[in-house]
């Protein structure tokens, strides 16, 4: 029997064993025993055990299942366990017969779950019947079942879509219902993340379990830009699949920058021939990839960032620039002085038949035309354009962008398309059907939203800044004390993860993406009160390493990258460093080193995981054990001790073991001190925990020591050791 949880501090999955008499449960602390002797009332209260009838509701909770996000709903009954073996089969509505996604889905769905499992099915391909709810207690089939029924197709590119399901789960039969197709994909995902395992059995199985689940935004998306550094088609695609993995709907694809112009165009060719480095998007390859996403219920959106972030337009076409060119494609980050002279009839007529151009490859109603960081000093040079806004009675550069916005949207309208754009483009004279990206901050959505704009939230979203996911998880779009009416709020479409590619090749994107992109996506899809972090890392941890079906590479790529760094030579002492590093946070990355588009992304530091696992636990563990401390307890918990222990004992042992590395190759000259610093703040570490075990006030620390844990705070090679906080902690000294 499996048995669910929650503990006022932790959320566990407790596993209940009946042997010789005696009751236990296993945690995350241990197996745990449970005499006879305590009452069942008592035990029941402590494990969540459930009552002999009936359901026990969970709305929004946190269970310790690992799905992500977390369904609205999931009620657990007492029934036994779904048991899965070769006889399974899946049966879709005989009136959608011709419904192909949905064909497809289920098809992609069981070759997953034959991946999974090892089972080799007999029906490799689901059977049709009557699209009707089956009587649990009337099912004439004996075999396992996995029936779905579905009302309609339903539209991905429809805002208002309905993308809710249900699925009730008993002992020989799944019900996976939804009134369209998207709810079908979205539940046939929820149902890859129930499989668990059944020990007594030695069978997978799905739980006993009423599920209801609908998202809470309805634009929840992932920007990935490919200008900066370009990304193949594979890159999009294992994306895109992971993407509905955690339910997310829409692809925000940033095709043009400074950098490079990513699209074939036949109507305008020197676009992409010149305005780029040979890597580009052919057009049948967009064709292709707007189709795989819509197979998976996604949406793309593409961006053409104008009139600022312009240079890659003006190398072919120099008289749209402001200036006289000639232009050149610039391998340097950072905002380009370069834009697109908004004053000129030619400008329009050549982004009109542009843009009929790409929304016949883009079905998606909505058009992203960037908008954001336009440097005016062109403008501000020009006679042209100074003696434009004075007979146009536009009184500054903000003005002037608005004009060119109008201009644009009118373009789109005309072909039936609504465009978007960053923050900076909010101005009172642009239409109402414009949605607004907030990037520079949560006030500017909140005015957008006030002023009758639809929005997008993407701050606090920037996952190319390699913050954490408790970061990310903890910003809400519409946070509880948000100074908006209700009215306002459905103005609130939903957010995106953002990734920008200064510091990512198609080699490293995938581990700046996944898994911290699932707490996003969780945030925008589970109610808001789904929100303890330490479960969320629970069940992103699992969610991470079953994303790699989709050929990922987030985990896989790690271990290579650290062989290459040493020729393929012992990496375990690397490992053992690297695990505790993390990039620099923020774009102080580009600060600390000269990039260009050409510079190699295949240092420690393209290796080293944003949001360091290892060092987490870490965490976690020093958390615990301080807590335990401030009790007067801190010998009541010997399993964290030595947990604790074996970690810095591990660290204080390794630069000898990696010096010769280190000497040995020179790209690991940068992290020298970094190694160094480990074994140093591991030997503090391991007196603090000493001092803290037994309470010896008596042992204090050096003003040595309190310089070496400063040094240690300090990036080398654009890394910092992620668990010297952690450290310092344990030492109870001032933290400044």
């Amino acid at each position: 029997m499996i048995v669910y949880c929650r503990s006022l501090r932790h959320s566990f999955l407790l596993a209940s064993f009946l042997a010789c008499g005696r009751l236990f449960f296993a945690s995350e602390r241990g197996l745990q025993e449970i005499t006879s002797s305590e009452s069942s009332n008592a035990m029941q209260d402590l494990l969540g055990i459930l009552p002999k009838a009936g359901h026990r509701e969970i709305q929004g909770s946190n269970m310790t299942l690992a799905m992500m996000p977390m369904p609205l709903q999931v009620s657990f009954t007492n029934d036994d366990p779904f048991l899965l073996d070769k006889d399974f089969y899946m049966e879709l509505p005989e009136d959608d017969e011709f419904n192909e996604r949905l064909l497809r889905a289920a098809k992609r769905f069981l070759s997953r779950l034959s991946g999974r499992t090892g089972l080799f099915f007999e029906n490799n391909s689901p059977t049709y019947g009557k699209n009707e709810t089956p009587s649990f207690f009337h099912w004439s089939k004996k075999l396992p079942a996995l029936k779905i029924r579905c009302r309609r197709k339903g539209d991905e590119m429809e805002l208002e879509e309905d993308e809710s399901y249900s699925i009730e789960i008993a002992s020989t039969l799944v019900v996976l219902e939804a009134d369209t197709d998207l709810g079908i994909l979205h539940g046939l995902e929820t149902l890859l993340q129930l499989l668990s395992v059944d020990p007594f059995r030695q069978s997978y199985s799905w739980p006993a379990v009423s599920i209801r689940d609908k998202p809470r935004f309805r634009w929840r998306g992932l920007l990935i830009d490919a200008s900066r550094h370009f990304m193949p088609v594979d890159v999009i695609q294992r994306n895109i699949d992971a993407m509905a993995t955690v339910k997310l709907n829409v692809l925000h694809w940033h095709l043009t920058d400074d950098q490079g112009f990513r699209i074939e165009s036949k109507a305008y060719p020197k676009l992409h021939e010149r305005g780029s480095d040979g890597n580009y998007y052919k057009q049948t390859e967009i064709k292709d990839i707007v189709a795989y996403a819509a197979e998976r219920g996604i949406r793309v959106v593409p961006e053409f960032d104008l009139p600022g972030h312009a240079t890659a337009w003006l190398v072919g076409y120099p008289e749209l620039g402001s200036a006289p060119g000639p232009y050149e494609l610039s391998p340097y980050w950072g905002i380009s002085e370069h834009v697109m002279d908004p004053t000129k009839d030619t400008l329009y007529s050549f982004l009109e038949k542009f843009l009929h151009e790409m929304t016949t490859l883009f079905p998606d109603p909505f058009v992203h035309m960037g908008g954001d960081e336009v440097k005016i000093n062109e403008w501000n040079e020009s006679a042209t354009i100074q003696n434009f806004m004075v007979d146009h009675n536009l009184s500054n550069a903000h003005e002037l962008q608005a004009y060119f916005n109008n201009r644009i949207a009118s373009i789109l309208k005309r072909e039936g398309k609504i465009m978007i754009g960053w923050d900076e483009i909010l101005h009172p004279n642009i239409p109402k059907s414009i949605i607004i990206q907030s990037w520079r901050g949560h006030d500017s959505m909140i005015q957008a939203a006030q002023q009758g704009y639809r929005s997008i939230l993407s701050n606090g979203y920037y996952i190319d800044l390699c913050l954490s996911a408790e970061t990310h998880y903890q910003n809400d779009p519409l946070p509880s004390a948000v100074n908006l009416t209700r009215e306002e709020q459905e103005l609130v479409l939903g957010g995106e993860a953002t990734m920008w590619s200064e510091f990512v090749s198609p080699e490293t994107i995938d581990s700046r993406i996944w898994p911290r992109t699932a707490a996003i996506a969780e945030r925008l899809w589970s109610p808001q009160n789904v929100s303890d972090v330490k479960d969320m890392y629970r069940r992103l941890d699992i969610i991470g390493t079953q994303l790699e079906e989709h050929g990922l590479t987030h985990i896989k790529n790690y271990d290579m990258m650290l062989r290459r760094l040493v020729q393929g030579s012992d990496i375990s002492a690397l490992k053992t460093l690297v695990d505790v590093l993390e990039p620099v946070p923020g774009y102080e990355r580009g600060q600390q080193l000269g990039y260009t588009s050409f510079s190699p992304l295949t240092r420690v530091v393209d290796a080293a995981p944003p949001d360091a696992p290892v060092a987490r636990r870490f965490r976690y563990l020093v958390d615990d054990f301080l807590q335990l401390s401030s009790t007067g307890r801190a010998d009541t918990n010997r399993t964290t001790y030595i947990e604790i222990v074996e970690c810095l004992s591990l660290w204080k042992e390794n630069h000898g073991k990696l010096s010769t590395s280190i000497e040995r190759f020179p790209v690991l000259q940068e992290i020298k001190q970094l190694s160094v610093d480990l074994a140093e703040v591991a030997v503090i570490g391991l007196k603090a925990v000493e001092r803290l075990r037994s309470m010896n006030k008596r042992i204090h620390f050096s003003n040595a020591e309190r310089r070496a844990l400063n040094r240690a705070r300090k990036a080398h090679g654009q890394s910092f050791l992620a668990v010297v906080f952690d450290i310092r902690l344990l030492t109870l000294e001032k933290i400044p």
